[in-house]
């Protein structure tokens, strides 16, 4: 079954008719707010409401984590976990087709009205694993961006990280691109006293999850390692700073920040926390030694399709 909202296609073939994933009452009123004023009144909006919800889903800094990627002309993309349309708004502006998909339909009713103008937009509403099973065509570039910690709650399986990149794989064209933005587990702000920002428990990711399932956040190496070990050999790594929820910039190992730039990190909106130290001033010996890119807050991995038989 599908619907149309303004130029956006709608398919409901895959929901199950409940909605096991939400921010509560707050959607609605997103919802009223996406049908009623244009994305030119969401920064007032937010300054209004003065609270993180609102921040998080209209801003329009959330599209800093994907608008600056050297996107191919003509790309089709499918963009895991669409959430209410922040990153689809960048997306249906960069490649010719994208397929968005979301467990929630309120949340995929929040993004269709939102982007109602895109003309190459598919919304389907659905668990990833039973649209997965639908999908006959290929894409470009698969976007998981605050998705892949969670493969742990939909894969059942002894390595559930693996095999969501696998399934994601079978679905890329030949040249095709994984494209995953992830909280690092040693980023400097968990150090500095911010809360876990799954839990809500300082330190829980530092102390590798010892009260969490369903969900988790790796280091550097430990992502490494699990590509490797999956059969992933081509990737390159970038850091989002502060981090990829909000970011202001995106180093690489081209590009590595310099001393003095990194001073813009009391940015927890969502949560109070602790300041055990200076992290400008952290950065700065991380930076002079080389460390950056281990204690970075978050990472953003440009994955290539890997070779199957």
């Amino acid at each position: 079954m599908t619907e149309m909202i303004g130029n956006v296609v709608l398919n409901l073939d895959c929901y199950e008719g409940q909605d096991l994933y939400s921010d509560g009452e707050v959607e609605e009123e997103l919802l009223e707010i996406v049908k009623n004023h244009s994305s030119r009144e969401f920064p007032r909006i937010i300054r209004e409401k003065g609270e993180w919800p609102y921040l998080y889903h209209l801003s329009e800094q959330r599209t800093n984590i994907i608008g600056w990627y050297p996107m191919k002309p003509g790309a089709s993309v499918l963009e895991v976990g669409a959430g209410c349309g922040a990153i689809t708004a960048a997306l249906v502006k960069m490649a010719d087709r994208v397929v968005a998909n979301d467990l929630s339909k309120r949340r995929s009713l929040i993004n269709a009205w939102r982007n109602r103008e895109a003309k190459n937009l598919e919304l389907m509403v659905g668990n990833f694993n039973a649209v997965a099973q639908t999908l006959t065509e290929q894409f470009d570039y698969i976007t998981l961006i605050g998705v892949y910690e969670y493969a742990e709650s939909y894969m059942q399986e002894p390595d559930p990280y693996g095999v969501f990149l696998d399934k994601i794989n079978r679905l890329l064209k030949e040249d095709g691109e994984i494209l995953i933005a992830i909280e690092n587990r040693l980023g400097l702000k968990y150090f500095a006293g911010c809360r876990e920002d799954h839990k809500g428990r300082a330190f829980e990711g530092i102390e590798g999850y010892p009260t969490t399932s369903g969900v988790r956040t790796f280091s550097k190496a430990e992502l490494e390692q699990m590509l490797q070990k999956n059969g992933y050999r081509e990737y390159e790594f970038y850091y989002p700073y502060p981090d990829y929820k909000l970011p202001t910039a995106i180093y690489s190992d081209d590009y590595l920040p310099k001393k003095g730039e990194l001073l813009n990190n009391i940015r927890n909106f969502d949560a109070d926390r602790y300041v055990l130290f200076d992290e400008g001033k952290a950065f700065d010996g991380i930076i002079e030694s080389g460390y950056f890119p281990i204690f970075s807050n978050s990472f953003f991995v440009s994955v290539k399709k890997k070779e199957t038989r």
